[in-house]
């Protein structure tokens, strides 16, 4: 039986890593502290988990919003994901899932398993030694790496002409910019758009 102290997590933030391309990581903290570490994810996985961050509905199901849906439509529930080992910069995670009475564990990808806890609204835990080890090392590599939220573009003056635009022109380029599936852009309209109202 699994003993070890286990973290229960927060997804804080998805973040471009600008000198990998279509490279990602998401910013994982513990619930109910300040350690956080980050997981490189791909395209796919950083839009799942940035839409559902955000609250951002997409125009058609993304592939792991599909699955999820085609599991809860069988009857199976998400019990949690668990992030258990860390190897060579790699993490490696399980995803629990619930059918009726029994209990079935699946390896996982991490960047898959967060994406579909998120979608099911399941719990992600990692053990209190991965979060200490990795914690330490998350504010040295970001030292090393130019990094910015994703949505942000390397050069953000591309985009200065929406700081000109009224609060009707951005949010059709908000529906545009989704109904396209670039939601990368559309967090940055929908944060224009949130930071305008704030100042009304």
């Amino acid at each position: 039986m699994d003993k070890k102290e286990k973290i229960e997590l927060k997804v804080l933030d998805v973040i471009k890593i600008q000198k990998e391309a279509g490279a990602y990581a998401v910013v994982l903290g513990e619930a109910d502290g300040t350690r956080q570490f980050s997981a490189i994810v791909g395209t796919t996985e950083a839009q799942t988990i940035l839409t559902s961050l955000k609250g951002i509905i997409p125009p058609q199901p993304l592939t792991h919003n599909l699955f999820a849906s085609c599991l809860e439509i069988l009857g199976v529930k998400m019990l949690r994901t668990l992030i258990y080992k860390v190897e060579d910069g790699v993490f490696y995670s399980y995803i629990y899932l619930k059918v009726e009475e029994t209990v079935i564990r699946m390896d996982a990808r991490t960047s898959d398993a967060v994406a579909m806890a998120m979608r099911m609204e399941a719990p992600i835990f990692t053990y209190e030694e991965i979060l200490e080890a990795e914690q330490l090392k998350t504010e040295a590599e970001s030292q090393k790496r130019s990094i910015a939220p994703m949505g942000e573009d390397a050069a953000p003056h591309t985009d200065e002409f929406l700081h000109e635009d009224t609060l009707d022109v951005l949010q059709k380029a908000l529906q545009e910019a989704i109904a396209s599936e670039n939601y990368e852009r559309a967090v940055y309209i929908r944060d224009e758009i949130a930071r305008r109202r704030k100042q009304q």
